[in-house]
């Protein structure tokens, strides 16, 4: 059954978070998370492994439920939304994953399960949902030939580019790349942010930027905050943060930035 896909509103800041909670048992994974992204904005949620940060974007998308807080959506309310509502919201609101390799499944052909989203929302069927799915694939640098393939056939660069197409598909207002480039070698992680911020431009998109890598967040991001054992502990414009950190974690991830590799993902 496919989902009405709901209407763009106008709110200036798109996501609006405010005292995010997350618990696990006795374990506090979120603590008390809030922040805005603004329309059209690269927001970078940064922090070490195991700080929150991907339980928090899953949170924002609906995907993970939250313990409390809320999570306002250009103007929809999402940790205590109905199903329904969260499914005709899932058409705007999609996710860019670390290993695209696994999220494919390998039976089916990328061709079909880009596609997949057209016909889940109702926006497209037949010739036109091809033609959408060809004119995204080619303009993410890959060809009309590859649709009938298996995901085992392509390379991490290419999986990575099958991922951004099969996110983008539905024409989303926000995106969620969560470590888009962590697997990737520096010069395809370069192709593939360039890529991003090319279609950003083309397409108005909001991004979240999940990464633990402040060189990501320097070419990508406008604004950031940075996540420590759950608590946002520091966040503000991308440049402040980058040249007078205020707390010791944000001080050790910019020192991280100086490591072998890391800063070439500022090309």
């Amino acid at each position: 059954m496919s989902a009405t896909v709901q209407p763009r509103g106008r709110y200036e800041d798109l996501v609006v978070v405010r005292d995010l909670r997350k618990t696990f048992g006795a374990t506090t994974a979120v603590d008390g998370v809030s922040f805005d992204v603004r329309r059209g904005q690269t927001w970078g949620l940064i922090g070490e492994s195991g700080s929150g940060k991907t339980t928090t974007a899953r949170m924002l998308l609906g995907l993970e439920p939250a313990s409390g807080g809320s999570v306002d959506f250009d103007g929809t309310e999402i940790v205590r939304a109905r199903p329904k509502t969260l499914l005709a919201l899932r058409a705007r609101m999609r996710m860019v994953f670390q290993d695209n390799g696994s999220a494919f499944n390998p039976r089916r052909t990328v061709g079909d399960q880009i596609a997949y989203g057209l016909h889940r929302f109702g926006i497209a069927e037949g010739r036109e949902a091809r033609r959408r799915v060809v004119d995204l694939v080619e303009r993410v640098g890959l060809e009309e030939s590859h649709l009938g393939r298996y995901v085992h056939e392509f390379s991490g660069g290419q999986r990575q580019r099958l991922g951004i197409a099969r996110a983008l598909v539905t024409d989303p207002d926000f995106l969620v790349l969560d470590e888009p480039t962590a697997a990737l070698d520096v010069s395809v992680q370069a192709q593939v942010l360039n890529l991003l911020k090319d279609l950003q431009a083309e397409r108005g998109l909001t991004m979240l930027l999940v990464t633990h890598n402040l060189a990501l967040v320097e070419h990508m991001c406008d604004h950031a905050g940075v996540l420590e054992r759950g608590r946002l502990v520091e966040a503000g414009p991308v440049d402040r943060l980058l040249t007078a950190p205020r707390t010791e974690t944000t001080r050790v991830l910019l020192d991280a930035v100086l490591e072998p590799g890391a800063a070439g993902a500022r090309a």
